[in-house]
């Protein structure tokens, strides 16, 4: 009998219907998971508590950011939408970390909100074999499965139910349900039980998981007040303007179509009459009067954490940011509070130029039922439970590029379980999304965790600006890239290989002409001749720079220079790193067997046997990140498989020679 098939059995007035993939919720991960699935050609239906909700931005209105724009190139290269999206909708755009190295650049756009939402449901509602459907999952339902002893623990789903009693069959459910699970919005001492602006909270499927045996966390977000444009006196504040040539989200965005007018921004900052109401209502606060139960981000504190945790600052950045063109609506960032309506109207209004602010939506702080990402396996399917997969803030993380890259995998993967295939899995040395999937399910995660470039210790080479070469190749194996596009990757890495070829075999004299470019550059005159790439590795040249002096350089697209300038500026410390990558392969590729016995393991101390046999690394290499397994211990298990697999060859040895195995 399967789990909650009680319920439906004699049931003859209700709804159902069978699809291949039920994906629970439209936020960033749904709408990337269920077009995933949609366009590998299964027949998908995602699930939402509100058609008009569909990719909601309900925090702040941008995209990107700084390793948040990694991901969405990542999720562009792969096939995904995201990138797409924001190229369409965007009003601000800025590259932000320009005057650091390449491995740190990030793009941020500024979005028309309720555009963006409109175009994304747009873009499942014109997509083959997705349907879109208003309600409220209550229940997966799953059946046992499995012949032997680590399989007999298992479950795999057969579906779900709705509040309504209606039942989907699904080869596989992907849960997306963001910050609206067990939902309930904070302002001082009023607490109402929804989701984020005030849509409807998804309050019934977290006991179907606990009878499940999943573990659920608390965890806490917030975002700050939304304020009236013409309540506000912007010659106070400082403008922040976009970037005077645009460099688009995606790579299959015609750069020239994203060069349009901008909507400025506005930084404005705290003072010592701002913190000192802040301090002075600090017990009205629900985070420090024991109210909220969940656990915030560390890294987006409210401002009230800020004032406490940081009072040594004089002030703080706030960031005046348009919602959208259509609305005076302004996002006031780096202030998200859940102060009580009336602290909220005197705080703002110490900033300069917010000295008659009105405010249009409060400030609040929200709290939402999540998973222990330790459960899944980095295809982001549920190690308990076959066919049930997990992605975005369900699974701890924080924000919404974080959420669409693992809406992604966990719709790639469902798809290529059910289609037969190899599952996707990106490693720490392939991607921003691996090294984000990997800290998910191998270290213990006790507040949503946000992706920083610090995490990846390959970042030279997971640089945003070669995110398609390191992944378009991927996308198109998986069916999600056409076969145009793969061919105009190749045709650049092509271009990329030729051209650096060629430079390497550049010889530049010193005579008059070269002597002018230098001196021109503030750069040191050459004594003798040198090579091109000498050149080029000056910090104050490049290889666009250098171009007068290298007649014979061919006509080649912006991005194939970039490509060529950053690998050769940049080749030693690009040579170290590969080197530190092949380290690192060598222990993702010693495998250990998903019903290996670590209790047979002589010399394990307890502590690492106890988390390896919770998380079931599937390499020596995922091992090595547990929290609590230490080097010692992998030594130990090295030497242990090692043993292993030789008593093995041995037997097989003796088998081939007649005698017993």
């Amino acid at each position: 009998m399967s789990v909650g098939e009680k319920m439906y059995c004699g049931n003859q007035n209700r709804v159902e219907e069978t699809y291949d993939v039920v994906v629970v919720g439209a936020g960033h991960a749904g709408c990337e998971a269920a077009l995933a699935c949609a366009r590998l050609g299964l027949e998908t239906i995602i699930f939402t508590v509100s058609v008009d909700s569909i990719a909601l931005m309900p925090c702040n209105p941008n995209i990107g950011g700084t390793s948040k724009g990694h991901l969405v190139r990542e999720i562009d290269a792969l096939g995904g939408q995201m990138g797409i999206n924001i190229d369409k909708t965007f009003i601000q755009s800025k590259m932000l970390n320009r005057s650091k190295g390449p491995a740190v650049h990030s793009l941020r756009a500024q979005a028309d909100k309720a555009d963006y939402s409109m175009k994304m449901r747009q873009t499942l509602q014109e997509t083959k074999h997705l349907t879109i459907r208003q309600a409220e999952v209550s229940d997966i339902v799953t059946r046992e499965c499995g012949e032997n002893e680590i399989e007999e623990k298992r479950r795999e789903i057969i579906g779900v139910k709705t509040v309504s009693g209606a039942f989907y069959h699904s080869k596989a459910v992907i849960l997306c349900t963001g910050t609206y699970l067990g939902a309930r919005c904070l302002t001082g001492e009023m607490i109402s039980h929804t989701g984020p602006n005030g849509l409807m909270a998804a309050n019934h499927l977290t006991n179907s998981l606990l009878l499940h045996g999943i573990e659920m966390y608390r965890f806490k977000t917030g975002t700050p007040a939304r304020v009236d444009k013409n309540s506000l006196d912007f010659s106070k504040m400082e403008e922040q303007k976009g970037d005077e040539r645009v460099v688009p989200f995606s790579f299959a965005t015609d750069p020239e179509s994203v060069q349009i007018e901008q909507v400025p921004c506005w930084l404005t900052y705290t003072n010592a009459r701002t913190h000192e109401i802040i301090r002075n209502n600090l017990d009205r606060s629900p985070i420090y009067a024991g109210i909220i139960e969940g656990t915030g981000p560390r890294y987006c504190p409210s401002i009230e954490d800020k004032v406490v945790r940081f009072s040594d600052k004089e002030r703080h950045q706030i960031f005046i940011e348009p919602e959208g063109i259509h609305t005076n609506e302004m996002y006031v960032g780096g202030m998200s509070s859940s102060m009580p309506e009336d602290v909220q109207h005197e705080m703002y209004r110490t900033l300069p130029g917010f000295e008659h602010v009105k405010i249009v939506r409060n400030a609040y702080a929200i709290e939402y039922d999540c998973i222990n990402p330790n459960q899944l396996h980095a295809t982001l399917e549920f190690k308990k439970i076959k066919g049930l997969f997990s992605g975005g803030q369900f699974n701890g993380s924080s924000g919404y590029e974080e959420a669409a890259c693992q809406g992604l995998i966990a719709g790639i993967n469902a798809s290529m379980k059910i289609l037969g295939r190899e599952p996707l899995v990106l490693d720490r040395s392939e991607a921003y999304i691996g090294v984000l999937i990997d800290d998910l399910v191998t270290k213990e995660n006790k507040e949503p965790y946000r992706m920083m470039t610090s995490r990846a210790e390959y970042r030279l080479l997971l640089r945003q600006d070669n995110a398609d070469l390191r992944l378009t190749k991927k996308g198109y194996e998986v069916g999600l890239i056409s076969r145009e596009r793969y061919e105009r990757i190749c045709q650049k890495e092509k271009w990329i290989e030729e051209e650096m070829r060629r430079v390497g075999q550049v010889r530049i004299g010193a005579e008059k002409r070269v002597q002018q470019l230098l001196e021109d550059y503030g750069s040191i005159p050459l004594n003798t001749g040198t090579r091109l790439t000498e050149l080029i590795r000056r910090p104050e040249l490049d290889y666009q720079k250098l171009a007068p002096i290298d007649p014979e350089r061919p006509e080649l697209p912006e991005d194939v220079a970039e490509q060529v300038n950053i690998n050769i500026k940049y080749e030693g410390y690009i040579l170290r790193q590969k080197k530190q990558v092949e380290n690192f392969k060598k222990l993702e590729r010693k495998k250990i067997p998903e019903d290996f016995d670590y209790d047979n393991v002589p010399s394990l101390r307890i502590e690492a046997r106890q988390k390896l046999k919770i998380y079931r690394p599937s390499s020596i290499g995922q091992a090595s990140r547990i929290s609590g397994v230490s080097p010692a211990d992998i030594s130990v298990l090295l030497v242990y498989m090692e043993q292993m697999w030789f008593r093995k060859k041995e037997e097989v040895k003796e088998g081939k020679n007649g005698a017993e195995i």
